[in-house]
């Protein structure tokens, strides 16, 4: 199906075009875990877009009426889903409440801010889900502030075998916009990569903890898979021998 029929294509397509995903086989990011990445995924810039974010809020409407049925509140996830949850919240009529990384240390210290008396259950939304430690985390809080959380959407998930794991432990149903399967897709597709990329792409998803970089290889090197200063940095063969891989964080 062509990407402007298939709404999943189509936000692939929006997120490449925007740069809001880049990809970079020969030259992988470091995310803040220490894994090496192909992928580097900032979904804030659909912000940026108006027609870009007014479709990403159209099909999170659409998939939470079909996926869920209507909430009785919508939750956003620090930092990237409080603006796509605020504008979930406004197009379906219904409160809108924010999850923090974590809970304030002064005031009333809430992990959860806004009106909790609005109603009990929600629907998360998240900008991005990688390992998913971050967006189970903030459903873990909601759980404990006393909410049933029906589900989450996201934009854009690896759909890594860590976090279908997480998400199945924690009963926990997630519906991404798009994947990263769709993503390669459409790269492919708009010759946004070759064949060859492809499989270095296939292969960091399989085991992104121990993809292999060559020492020959320059990386740049990100403060995460999020926002941040990207920078190229040459590595030594012995320096990257010396590197191994570290625990997985979102």
């Amino acid at each position: 199906m062509e990407s402007r029929l298939d709404p999943a294509l189509k936000i692939a397509e929006f997120l490449l075009k925007i740069k809001a995903v880049r990809l970079s086989p020969s030259k992988p990011f470091t995310w803040a875990s220490g894994w090496k990445s192909p992928i580097y995924c900032d979904n804030r810039k659909t912000l940026g877009h108006p027609v870009v974010r007014t479709y990403i809020r159209q099909q999170f409407v659409e998939a939470i009426n079909d996926s869920f049925g209507k909430p009785d509140m919508i939750a956003g996830v620090a930092t990237g889903g409080i603006a796509h949850g605020a504008l979930v919240a406004q197009e379906m009529g219904l409160p809108f409440i924010y999850v923090r990384s974590a809970a304030k240390e002064h005031g009333m210290k809430n992990a959860v801010e806004g009106d909790l008396t609005q109603g009990r259950n929600v629907v998360v939304v998240e900008d991005l889900v990688s390992t998913g430690k971050s967006s189970l985390q903030a459903v873990a809080s909601l759980r404990e502030a006393g909410c049933e959380v029906k589900g989450m959407v996201s934009i854009f998930t690896y759909r890594l075998q860590v976090a279908t794991d997480a998400f199945a432990e924690a009963k926990v149903r997630l519906h991404a916009l798009t994947d990263y399967h769709v993503l390669l897709r459409e790269a492919l597709a708009s010759e946004y990569i070759t064949e060859k990329d492809l499989l270095t792409l296939q292969q960091w998803r399989e085991d992104p903890a121990h993809w292999p970089l060559s020492a020959a290889e320059s990386t740049i090197s990100a403060e995460g898979n999020g926002p941040g200063e990207l920078r190229t940095a040459s590595r030594s063969t012995s320096a990257a021998k010396k590197q191994g891989p570290a625990a997985a964080k979102p």
